[in-house]
């Protein structure tokens, strides 16, 4: 998959089984499911009938945690699609990082919805860290929804891996 400059191949699949579809995960060249900075999901729920529903659902999920800031939801209830971009504040290792998320929701062509998903790490030292990356996605926010708006969702590799 190329998305905005950048290449990521298939390393991760599997059946969901909460939604009974498969979830696809792709990274850049030296990225992996336990090591990443970057991600393209790909999610097929062939069981779920409502995009904008779901959406709203994750959109109030999001809204009850402390560590998640909503950045936009958009809603084309004509063509059953929603956008939902996020920020998170996570830790691993004891090394604090955002989490900045994109999320495109639509109808499946036969059934179901498919998930168009970007992520991307941004690590952090000091507070003078945080604002430059709090800039830098406010800059870059509206640029990435309309690329994952305009993006077509590619087909869900059905296997595990």
């Amino acid at each position: 998959i190329h998305f905005n400059n950048d290449v990521y191949t298939l390393k991760f699949s599997r059946m969901s089984d909460v939604n009974r579809g498969y979830e696809n995960e792709y990274y850049p060249k030296n990225g992996s499911p336990k090591n990443w900075s970057k991600m393209i999901g790909i999610y097929y729920y062939p069981n779920i009938k409502d995009p904008i529903k779901f959406a709203q659902n994750a959109d109030k999920e999001i809204e009850t945690k402390t560590s998640v800031v909503l950045l936009k939801f958009l809603a084309n209830r004509k063509q059953q699609k929603a956008v939902l971009s996020f920020l998170e504040l996570e830790e691993n290792e004891k090394k604090p990082f955002f989490v900045h998320n994109i999320y495109k929701y639509e109808p499946h062509p036969k059934k179901g919805m498919m998930i168009l998903k970007y992520t991307k790490k941004y690590f952090y030292k000091n507070k003078d860290e945080v604002t430059k990356i709090g800039h830098e996605i406010k800059k870059i926010n509206d640029d990435m929804i309309e690329q994952i708006i305009i993006s077509p969702i590619p087909p869900v590799v059905e296997k595990e891996i």
